[in-house]
């Protein structure tokens, strides 16, 4: 029975978890971020194959919309569950799980007849990721303590920033090289030998963790919650009016209701109250969405405003991302030990320099494509700064029982971030095209973004002060 100060406080006891290995090594988190990457470079690699993918599967446009969307829309969705399921059931078991399905379903995308096939493969994909990708921060919070997290948050950050930053020169190789005739076919077959190893290794590496022992799903919480993302995140990715998203609030709201009855009746809600008592996680998680409105809305224009703008290759665009992939992996390598040491300052820094980065970016916006490099290289410095430390700081304060379940809201409010950054800087782009150009709408985009980072660099103002 709960007490009635746990009702009070909606922190309510829980049996212990599962405990893990005192010393886990790094060959554990080797695998973790071969999962993180190989999921989050399928994200942003299927851009680069969409002229061959069109002309191969004799693709519509709206077909070709859902080979991108199809993805972001089954892992927004199915984060939280995924979370939940890895605090109860076990976390490598998800994780396991989830990898699997995605290498089984990059096979079916990377066989796929017809574009209906591949979409389908997409939204598998998608499924497995969400899967997979909360179960890997919580590992990371549950096993390793001290400087030991710190490295193992820096060594994510780097792994995100190659998926994302490198994705569209990846993939630009892949489908030069053409090995063994595939095409675009080998951006996602190339997933089945790295699925694979990863799996099997997951078994020996991993230690296994997971909630209370003997809680059920919160089924009605999981249908509610599912429900209210997709309202949030399909009109976005499928291009209908933002007004649709208000479609989500009574699911929503219904699910936070839900949640609350259940907490105080000492149930098992898909996700605790108890987590938004903590201001470090509650504040990270919309810095968190506010920062990705920057992020992938960026690699959109940047990708078409070189490629249908300045007539660059995808091979040629892809190489442009190496300054900026640079300034990333510097600074993400060392924002662990700074943000140790100055907390919150790191991210405010860390955001205002994105800023500064896209600002060069649009005084460059007419000149030679060679003069956007010091800004792509300011705000790859940036993006390291934010990207690694950010997610040891909002789940520093979360316990260990919560750790999957707070780790999927924070990626699903990452991925709902991605989706309206897209739709809004989106928006504001491909109207400009209209009334002035290519540089034209790269520079309005880029005003915008700069503006939202400044925004969000006085929003991480509101986290506590030391917090990393």
């Amino acid at each position: 029975m709960t007490t009635l100060q746990e009702r009070a406080t909606g922190t309510i006891a829980a049996p212990p978890a599962t405990p893990v290995r005192a010393e886990t090594g790094w060959g554990a988190l080797l695998v973790l971020l071969t999962g993180t990457f190989v999921t989050l470079l399928d994200f942003f690699i299927v851009n680069v194959a969409i002229p061959s993918i069109q002309v191969d599967l004799r693709a519509g446009p709206s077909a070709v919309q859902w080979v991108v969307a199809a993805f972001g829309l089954a892992l927004a969705a199915g984060l939280i569950t995924g979370g939940r399921l890895g605090d109860l059931y076990g976390r490598r078991r998800l994780y396991a799980s989830g990898l699997g399905l995605f290498t089984l379903a990059s096979a079916a995308c990377g066989l796929a007849p017809t574009a209906g096939v591949l979409v389908a493969g997409r939204v598998v994909q998608g499924v497995g990721a969400a899967l997979l990708m909360p179960q890997v921060l919580a590992i990371i919070t549950t096993v390793y303590t001290g400087p030991r997290r710190a490295r193992a948050f820096s060594a994510y950050g780097v792994a995100v920033g190659l998926g994302a930053v490198f994705g569209q020169l990846i993939g630009g190789l892949l489908i030069r090289m053409d090995i063994a005739g595939l095409g675009w076919r080998s951006i996602f077959l190339i997933n089945l030998p790295i699925g694979v190893a990863a799996v099997a290794a997951s078994r020996r590496l991993l230690p296994e963790s997971r909630s209370a022992t003997g809680a059920r799903l919160d089924l009605p919480g999981t249908v509610l919650v599912t429900l209210g993302l997709v309202a949030v995140v399909h009109p976005l990715v499928a291009g209908e009016p933002a007004g649709w998203c208000l479609a989500a609030l009574l699911p929503l709201t219904v699910f936070a209701l839900h949640q609350r009855r259940l907490a105080a009746r000492g149930g098992a809600p898909l996700v605790h109250p108890g987590l938004f008592a903590d201001r470090a996680y509650t504040v990270g998680v919309l810095v968190s969405l506010a920062f990705q409105l920057t992020m992938a809305s960026f690699f959109l224009v940047l990708a078409v405003y070189l490629q249908d703008g300045r007539g660059l290759s995808a091979l040629a665009s892809g190489v442009l991302f190496v300054p900026l992939g640079v300034g990333y992996l510097v600074t993400s390598v060392l924002s662990g030990r700074l943000a140790a040491g100055r907390g919150r300052r790191t991210l405010t820094v860390g955001t205002l320099v994105v800023a500064a980065g896209y600002a060069l970016l649009a005084l460059a916006a007419h000149d030679p494509v060679g003069w956007l490099v010091p800004g792509l290289t300011v705000a790859g410095v940036g993006m390291g700064l934010v990207v690694a430390p950010l997610p040891s700081i909002v789940l520093a304060g979360v316990a260990a029982r919560h750790a999957a379940a707070a780790s999927g809201v924070l990626s699903a409010a990452q991925q709902a971030g991605n989706a309206i950054g897209v739709a809004l800087i989106g928006s504001v782009f491909f109207s400009a095209l209209g009334t002035g150009g290519f540089p034209h709408a790269f520079t309005l985009g880029l005003d915008v973004l700069v503006a939202l980072g400044v925004a969000v660099a006085l929003l991480v103002r509101l986290l506590p002060r030391h917090t990393a």
